[in-house]
């Protein structure tokens, strides 16, 4: 099962501070404990919502939205990108993450749909063109 990990923005992240060089070593270290695992499939983090656009949607047309955006709690960050065994492991790496004790923060966990999750809504042609679509971009990311 493949799990995304969502770091949820706050002041700091959306004023485009950075992290501390501590906070950057302990992520890296956790980052190669992942690798180590072998459960690291992506970890990037997200510059700023006020560098970022929304593409809104009504029909036919489309509306472009500059950042920043309001509800900073309700942004992202940041990610992980996981595989695990269960949700249960993967709770169990996120609170391995390396954080600044006084610091609130919080990490959404959501699992990542598989082809198998479509059932019998995914035509067997569109599931053969999907999985066709997955080897080539494996192809193309090593």
């Amino acid at each position: 099962m493949k799990f995304m990990l969502i770091v949820k923005a706050d002041r700091d992240s959306e004023a485009g501070v950075l992290p501390d060089p501590a906070l950057l070593s302990a992520m890296g270290a956790y980052n190669e404990e992942l690798v180590r695992a072998g459960v690291l499939l992506a970890a990037e983090g997200l510059h700023p919502s006020a560098k970022g656009v929304r593409v809104q949607f009504d029909g036919a047309s489309r509306r472009i939205v500059e950042g920043p955006f309001a509800a900073t709690e309700e942004l992202v960050a940041g990610f992980w990108l996981i595989q695990a065994r269960s949700l249960a492991e993967a709770v169990e790496w996120v609170k391995r993450v390396p954080h600044p004790p006084g610091l609130p923060a919080q990490i959404e966990i959501r699992q990542v749909y598989d082809l198998a999750d479509f059932g019998d809504a995914l035509s067997p042609e569109l599931r053969a063109a999907e999985e066709r679509m997955r080897d080539r971009v494996a192809t193309w990311s090593n």
